[in-house]
């Protein structure tokens, strides 16, 4: 078996580069991150010509290897250590037509490692509409490299980049710009020190610091000691580099690259003025907002119907096949109505990641983060800081992670701790089945109601973010000055390629992640409700047939023995006059006395469940904490459910769905279990108004995620913040939601 081609994909932002990795390696893709530390890897395989395949991974954008960010020095730790598992066999330089002279600067420097490497021309497809012209065959001359001109929106010079990876070894390693002319002296003294080490590898080394990560690398180690200069010194230096590429590259573009200035002129100019206005910036992410909003609930409720009812059946048709016991019962009432309590959900995830990608892809959320960093500055957060609070809609995870591009330490803090406030995607199970319950369906301006509530929460989230930053800020006394720098992408139809495949992997990841856990907690919850020890739990039958022959059913059973009977016999009356079909009054009162008894059978079945429930592990858990969430308005169930969902937002509905299948006879859909549910002291169902606003404010601002409480830690590498945080906003969400039940029951 011959050995795989590793191929590092290195590229500027916003060039395409995650394009021409989805376009090379297709759903053979894994995300993970690297050892040690919380910055994303992406590696996947690729099949070559002849059979070969090639090990492709997608390093972290950088504009440079003069790291300033620990994004940036994932790349130079890798180009620089030979013994690193990853370490390429070629690299494969992403650049953009329109951006090609920066772009040029991170290739010159890869070339001058003397690794074999690729330049991938990408965008083609807008040559013509910006006015740009090529010379290939020059610019492959005097950058003495093989160039491959790509379009992935068309699809076009992927097999040439396959082509040219399979025939890495005759590509040349010669260095395009000889630095030493920058310091002769101190060069041809860093030569004679370290005769057998590249004397760009170490100018590189000694020019910055490159060490994240704990990686045994023998000339970092060497070219320590040897920084002679002072750090002002040796930036100066660094500036005459970059100059000196700048002239190579200027000299080489001046033949090779043409721009027809008046084709160049065109939409883009007109749309960052609408859309970076002032006033009608604001206005228009406010509209694309609430459309996405509305979306999310009116184009996922035929899916959600579906996959519900899907559920429902399943579990009653576990229920009739396999035999009766304790087995049948654990996947009808445990498994399937946990891990239905998420599945349900994937439409509406899957909309959001969609919309998501989609403005990402457009270029357009780069517009939105530059608009939204004039409100960020009042507040003490840096510009960087909207990038991790707008990906935190998706999950608080990668976004915590998105801040290691805040230079500042304190800010790069602020923006940790405030983050979790916004409400990401694992929320959204908890918002929407709760809204469903308790906001009443009506439309107001075209726009429902529950739509404009999920908006609102989203907002509140955004709200409580911000406020919390200025606090903090005050607190930290923040004095240090940063600037916000941010390259405004071209406007372009998003690849519906690249949107599959991030609506693919995001979806897949949030419901494997939460699935996971949800059948863990669905499994060890049917266990705790299904067995007890007292002898209330054992005896559950006689105990409950005994209070109805004495006391009668409970109230909610009584009425809906009632009410069902009226509507049966109104039917019957119906019926038979409609067919001029002529009952006797024997064969009226049996068939009423059947339903009679069929709807008794039904209620003592659900009263006996409802008994043992209260009586098992689980109810007498619950019982314990429910002093506690019973001035929210919430009863031991509930109770239940937010402590389970410490583990994971959304398991909060998969742990209902479980604990109102437990014990029963007939399946339904979890949302209509959820809103049968009376609370016993006041006769009134248990998700109302009061309880309902009440859950959802303590699920917008309370920190219900070890992962996320997990991913402080790390990147805050003490566990003082984390606690910090988690304590804080319990206590916050505690006290909204209390204040919001007391004032709405």
């Amino acid at each position: 078996m011959s050995k795989q081609i590793k191929v590092a994909l290195i590229g500027n932002p916003n060039t395409g580069k995650t394009s021409v990795f989805n376009q090379l390696t297709g759903l053979k893709q894994k995300v993970g991150n690297y050892p040690g530390i919380t910055v994303e890897k992406k590696e996947g395989v690729c099949k070559l010509p002849r059979g070969v395949k090639a090990h492709i991974l997608d390093l972290p954008g950088t504009y440079s290897l003069n790291t300033t960010s620990l994004d940036e020095s994932v790349v130079v730790e890798l180009l620089l250590n030979k013994n690193d598992k990853d370490f390429p066999d070629v690299a494969v330089v992403i650049s953009d037509v329109e951006n090609l002279k920066r772009n040029l600067l991170l290739f010159t420097q890869i070339k001058d490692l003397k690794i074999p490497v690729i330049l991938v021309i990408n965008m083609a497809d807008r040559m013509s509409r910006t006015g740009i012209s090529l010379d290939i065959e020059l610019l492959e001359e005097k950058l003495d490299t093989k160039i491959a001109l790509v379009s992935t929106r068309k699809g076009t010079g992927i097999d040439q980049i396959k082509d040219l990876i399979a025939d890495y070894k005759n590509l040349s390693i010669t260095p395009n710009v000889d630095t030493t002319v920058i310091a002769p002296d101190y060069f041809e003294k860093l030569k004679s020190t370290f005769p057998k080490e590249d004397l760009y590898k170490l100018w590189l080394v000694i020019t910055q610091d490159v060490n994240f990560m704990p990686i045994e690398k023998n000339p970092i180690t060497i070219a320590a000691s040897f920084a002679t200069k002072s750090k002002s010194e040796l930036k100066r230096l660094q500036q005459k580099e970059t100059i000196l590429r700048y002239q190579f590259i200027n000299g080489i573009l001046k033949q090779a690259y043409k721009v027809d200035i008046n084709a160049a002129k065109g939409l883009r100019a007109t749309l960052d003025k609408i859309l970076t206005h002032k006033i009608f910036g604001y206005l228009i992410f406010f509209v694309i907002l609430l459309t996405i909003f509305q979306a999310i609930y009116d184009w996922s409720s035929y899916p959600m119907d579906f996959i519900d009812e899907s559920f429902a059946s399943a579990s009653e048709w576990v229920k009739d096949t396999l035999p009766p016991g304790v087995f049948t019962n654990l996947i009808a009432e445990g498994i399937l109505a946990g891990i239905g309590g998420i599945v349900i959900f994937i439409p509406q995830i899957a909309f959001l990641f969609l919309f998501i990608a989609l403005l990402e892809e457009s270029g357009y959320m780069s517009r939105v983060v530059f608009l939204m960093d004039k409100l960020m500055r009042p507040f003490g957060l840096s510009g960087k800081s909207v990038v991790p609070l707008i990906s935190g809609t998706a999950c608080a995870i990668p976004a915590i992670m998105a801040t290691r591009t805040i230079e500042n330490w304190k800010e790069r803090l602020i923006t940790i701790l405030v983050t979790p406030f916004t409400t990401c995607s694992a929320r959204l199970p908890v918002y929407l089945i709760i809204i469903a319950l308790v906001i009443p369906e009506g439309r107001f301006l075209g726009l429902s109601y529950q739509a404009l509530t999920l908006m609102l929460l989203y907002l509140m989230g955004f709200g409580a973010a911000i406020f919390s930053a200025m606090i903090l800020n005050k607190i930290m006394k923040i004095k240090s000055k940063t600037f916000f720098v941010m390259e405004m992408p071209n406007y372009k139809l998003p690849l519906i390629k690249n949107v599959v495949y991030t609506v693919w992997e995001k979806t897949k990841s949030f419901v494997l992640g939460a699935g996971k856990i949800i059948l863990a907690i669905s499994i060890i919850l049917w266990f705790l409700g299904s067995n007890g020890f007292s002898d209330n739990f054992a005896n559950a039958d006689e105990i409950v047939s005994e209070q109805i022959e004495k006391q009668g059913f409970s109230d909610f059973n009584k009425t809906n023995i009632e009410s069902t009977m009226a509507s049966y016999k109104y039917a019957l009356q119906d019926s038979i006059e409609k067919k001029a079909y002529a009952l006797d009054h024997v064969a009226i009162s049996d068939s009423l006395r059947l339903k009679e008894m069929a709807l008794q059978e039904k209620a003592t079945n659900q009263e006996i469940a409802s008994y043992k429930l209260e009586n098992s592990y689980m109810g007498y858990m619950g019982k314990a904490i429910e002093p506690v969430v019973r001035p929210l308005g919430y009863d031991w169930k509930i109770g239940i459910a937010v402590l389970t969902s410490f583990a994971a937002r959304e398991v909060f509905v998969g742990t209902l769905a479980t604990i109102y299948s437990v014990g029963s006879d007939e399946e339904d859909t979890i949302k209509n279990r959820m809103a049968a549910e009376i609370d016993p002291r006041t006769k009134r169902p248990l998700f109302n108004l009061a309880s309902g606003i009440s859950l959802l404010l303590f699920y917008a601002f309370a920190m219900q995620c070890m992962s996320t409480l997990a991913i402080v830690k790390r990147e805050t590498n003490t566990w003082k913040w984390p606690a910090a945080q988690l304590v804080f906003m319990s206590l916050f969400a505690y006290i909204v939601a209390l204040i919001a039940y007391q004032i709405l029951k």
